[in-house]
């Protein structure tokens, strides 16, 4: 008989677990970080070298380790947080499972000083990929220190798969955001190849949000608190007009761990629902205190994942107190909640009757009691946004001496523009070399021309720019000839110190599409110049989205990355278009159009124009 099961030794059962809890430099950082504030420390500094794949010191002030301490902290399941199962559900600290320095050990080369401050001389450590190799007694700052090298050098699949130094900097900035935003009490400071980028002194929480994410949003937070048996939620919420399209400035902890909630998070925008347009996010830093027993971060190895008891009835709390905050500001209408500072927001619970509000009613109300009504002109509404996307209606026009067109306000609606259930929608592409006879202006943004034999183009001329910048930038970076318009007042940008750095790091990229960029001592960067062809296009706006863009692609080729930034700058600039335009100006940008490479669409799968022929026509009108 062939026995098979094995146990398996300690060094490899550890590098298992590090596949779980340490995945990459960030994981190392955030579990250091985590046990430095334990540990008590009033001051914590981090520094990386190579994303941290090469190099990651932590040092804190904490309560340090006595010798035996230190020794045993490397063993596996080893911890001082618990001693039964019942523990874990009355905790208020961070790493408890005691897995965390046995998974780091087994797959870099650590190095750890240690001393309790009642002690003159501490202990210092080497273990190399979980192989013990020293213990000695030194001197040594109260505190610990931990020197982390060579990460994953005993796990070439894991050390390989490790992206870019410059994307592996960004998560561990990330990390180091996270638990800085939750312990305003403490100093950090985090070093990336010797170059300070946070140096965050103890401050309240606002203050520490302004620290960590920028001045910029210090006067974009709108103050929540709401107190009650069940749970206990402070913090901060966004303006709504300051919301983005990609948002990361959204936070939640609970008993001072972060957490993510995609349930939790629909509780927030359902506040917002109205007020900021549905493709953008609102900013949130949202800090829960809740007993405990109530909580379970044993969920995942990382504890980013956690289940609550009540979680329908602290979803109805979020959705009330974030609407509470942007009643304040006098955007949504509002009970006085402040009548009543011990009031208790009701929760919807399982089992419990609830009597229905009672509704007056006035019976002699007669909706067609008005004579008068309003007749408004509709003319055609004036928005072809998603030329030729999806089967359109014709709005009803109503007949004056003029017969001239209304001018709509720009926004991302479409115009419902052929009717009739039976009818299809066709869309196809311009041959070359079509000639456009005659122009018709329908609005500020949007013209019609007759070509061929009765067909009816109608061109978007936001659309239409956008076609004709994106070739100029891509014209502009292939010769390397762009064009810079000296800003007369330079303008400081108040940028998070992640968005900094990027910037810094691509001052080339930026340079080639036409930005002048300054750093300055202070932290801020100057805007000095920007592309010619802006106009009066917010130049905060494009750079805002230029870095979401590089956050989001740093892996990509270069070539790949310039072409989407010239895509997002053409679809900027080109939001200036839509202004009042001669038709010789209208037959100019036509023509600048189909001298385009691809005229059809623009470089985000749009279309730019809406084609109807005479045989459609017909069919609408029957």
């Amino acid at each position: 008989m062939i026995d098979r099961i094995k146990v398996l030794p300690d060094a490899v059962a550890n590098q298992i677990a590090a596949g779980e809890v340490v995945n990459r430099p960030a994981s190392a950082v955030k579990e250091l970080m985590e046990n430095a504030v334990d540990a008590g420390s009033t001051s914590i500094t981090v520094n990386v070298r190579d994303g941290g794949k090469t190099w990651i010191q932590v040092v804190d002030n904490g309560c340090g380790m006595s010798p035996t301490d230190a020794r045993l902290a490397f063993d596996r399941h080893a911890t001082s947080k618990i001693s039964s199962i019942d523990d874990i559900y009355h905790l208020h600290s961070f790493g408890f499972r005691g897995e965390a320095l046995a998974s780091i050990a087994s797959v870099a080369e650590v190095e750890m000083k240690t001393r309790q401050p009642d002690n003159e001389l501490g202990t210092s450590i080497r273990i190399s990929g979980s192989r013990f190799e020293e213990q000695q007694t030194i001197s040594c700052p109260a505190g610990t220190q931990f020197l982390i090298k060579n990460l994953f050098f005993n796990v070439p699949a894991r050390r390989r798969f490790l992206k870019d130094a410059s994307v592996e900097a960004r998560h561990i900035t990330t990390e180091f955001q996270r638990v800085a935003l939750c312990n305003p009490q403490i100093a950090f400071t985090l070093c990336n190849n010797d170059n300070t980028v946070y140096n965050l002194t103890p401050a309240s929480l606002r203050q520490r949000i302004v620290q960590v994410i920028g001045k910029g949003i210090a006067g974009n937070l709108l103050d929540l608190n709401v107190d009650i048996s069940l749970v206990k939620i402070e913090g901060f919420v966004g303006r709504p007009s300051m919301a983005k399209k990609n948002n990361k400035e959204q936070y939640m902890f609970v008993n001072g761990r972060y957490f993510k909630s995609p349930y939790f998070h629909k509780a927030v925008l359902s506040a917002y629902e109205k007020l900021i347009p549905a493709d953008t996010q609102p900013s949130y830093f949202l800090y829960f205190s809740i007993e405990p027993q109530k909580i379970d971060v044993n969920v995942h190895p990382t504890k980013t994942e956690i289940k609550f008891d009540d979680e329908q009835a602290i979803w109805q709390i979020i959705a009330a107190a974030v609407r509470e905050s942007l009643g304040r500001l006098g955007v949504i209408p509002m009970m006085d909640f402040d009548s009543d500072p011990s009031i208790e927001i009701p929760v919807l619970r399982k089992g419990i009757v609830y009597e229905s509000p009672r509704i007056d009613i006035n019976p002699d109300f007669n909706p067609f009691a008005e004579s008068s009504k309003t007749h408004g002109k509709s003319g055609i509404s004036g928005n072809l946004n998603s030329l030729g996307s999806q089967s359109k209606t014709l709005g009803h026009i109503e007949p004056n001496d003029n017969f001239e067109i209304e001018s709509e306000t720009l926004d991302d609606s479409v115009i419902e523009f052929i009717s009739g259930e039976e009818a299809t929608q066709n869309e196809f592409e311009i041959e070359s070399g079509t000639l456009f006879e005659g122009i018709f202006r329908i609005s500020n943004r949007y013209f019609a021309s007759s070509y061929g034999a009765g067909n009816l183009a109608i061109i978007d001329v936001v659309r239409a720019h956008e076609c004709i910048l994106y070739e100029k930038f891509m014209l502009m970076l292939g010769n390397n000839s762009s064009v810079c318009q000296q800003l007369l007042f330079p303008e400081k940008l108040a940028l998070p110190e992640p968005d900094r750095a990027l910037m810094r790091e691509y001052e080339e990229d930026f340079s080639e599409l036409g930005f002048d960029l300054g750093f300055c001592d202070d932290g801020s960067v100057e805007l000095r110049g920007i592309p010619a062809e802006f106009g009066n296009v917010s130049s905060i706006d494009i750079l805002h989205e230029l870095l979401i863009t590089l956050s989001e692609k740093l892996d990509t080729a270069r070539d790949v990355r310039l072409r989407l930034m010239a895509a997002v700058m053409a679809r900027k600039g080109a939001l200036g278009a839509a202004r009042p335009m001669k038709d010789a100006e209208l037959d100019e940008l036509l023509s600048a159009l189909m001298n385009c490479q691809n005229y059809s669409y623009t470089p985000t799968g749009k279309p730019v124009m809406l084609i109807v022929s005479e045989d459609e026509i017909n069919k609408r009108l029957k």
